[in-house]
């Protein structure tokens, strides 16, 4: 899944596991990459499921998507670093290929964030916003549905060398096929969409080519997310109103999962967080929310309804994990 090529020539993909069995081959359930001429294949990182997506980053790092199932106990975007030492890291499916016996969560990498069934039941391709044309979105992250024929934002951070972050959907009909892969153009600078149905999925037409042209109009969107001791900061890509900052109109709960052989997972621990109070930029872009009882958290979703400098009311959800609270907003 996922075939991309580097600047030297090299090619990556993701092989997925098996259902709910054991690796048979030593490529089952692995990040792989092949060199130029076809002569040497190495195992990068392994602990795959059903890796839908190969984002090659420009610093050599990767994003693989994976879905809920057996040891996932929910679609995961994993930020895939290379190990200096050149063994493989491992991303959390028992079943792959892998050395990997202790089966704790300690033992394997965090995923960027945990992605509800609800939120985006199967996550595909990511890939880099490289188009002017994009304005305030160009150098973020988006990630496609394969689930339900969507795009969503990336917002994502760095803490302590552990990469967190979480998704928004971009507020656009629903395509009536799940997207899989997607390229801007190099000359008209639109983003460029294909997709299909084969499995379970909720965007059910067969197949289809797709253009998505940014209007220039106002986005509205989250594009910075940073967890802090203090609470969290929103970035957006346009002025807020301050008059509609209002805590009652912004609800965050937390929960946990419980990573087992077992499909899939149940929310555990679930709870809403008070925040103390909101404010706002001099420049009415960056909302930071004050919480006291912030805590690193496996999975969180934040709902607002606010009002931008020049549109009516928006609201937008979040879902996004915290491993680590920053001390200060970049």
């Amino acid at each position: 899944m996922g075939l991309q090529t580097d600047a030297e020539g090299n090619f990556y993909y993701a092989k997925s596991g098996r259902h709910a069995l054991k690796a048979v081959v030593p490529h089952h359930g692995t990040l792989l990459r092949i060199s130029k001429d076809g002569t040497q294949t190495d195992i990068l990182a392994t602990g795959f499921r059903a890796a839908n997506g190969v984002c090659l980053n420009p610093d050599g790092s990767f994003v693989v998507t994976d879905q809920e199932g057996f040891w996932n106990p929910k679609n995961r975007i994993n930020w895939v670093t290379l190990d200096p030492s050149g063994k493989p890291k491992f991303y959390g499916n028992m079943f792959g290929y892998t050395d990997v016996t202790d089966e704790s969560d300690s033992a394997m990498e965090p995923p960027l964030c945990w992605i509800t069934n609800a939120f985006d039941r199967s996550p595909a391709e990511l890939l880099w916003v490289t188009s002017d044309r994009w304005g305030p979105l160009k150098g973020a992250l988006l990630n496609l549905s394969y689930g339900y024929g969507k795009v969503f934002l990336v917002p994502h951070e760095r803490v302590r060398g552990t990469m967190q972050g979480g998704m928004i959907e971009l507020p656009l009909p629903a395509f009536p096929t799940g997207v899989m892969r997607g390229r801007f153009h190099p000359t008209d600078g639109q983003l460029y969409l294909c997709g299909m149905f084969a499995w379970a999925g909720s965007a059910t037409h067969p197949g289809g080519l797709y253009r998505l042209r940014a209007t220039g109009q106002p986005m509205d969107l989250p594009i910075g997310l940073h967890a802090l001791k203090s609470g969290l900061t929103l970035q957006f890509t346009e002025r807020l109103d301050p008059d509609s900052i209002d805590v009652k109109d912004i609800q965050i709960k937390t929960w946990s999962l419980k990573r087992t052989a077992n499909y899939g997972s149940q929310h555990y621990d679930e709870q809403s967080l008070a925040i103390q109070n909101a404010s706002l930029s001099a420049d009415g872009k960056t909302l930071t929310l004050h919480i006291p009882d912030l805590r690193p958290t496996w999975c969180m979703e934040i709902k607002y309804a606010l009002r931008s400098a020049a549109e009516d009311r928006g609201c937008g959800v979040i879902q996004n994990a915290i491993h680590e609270l920053g001390d200060a907003a970049p």
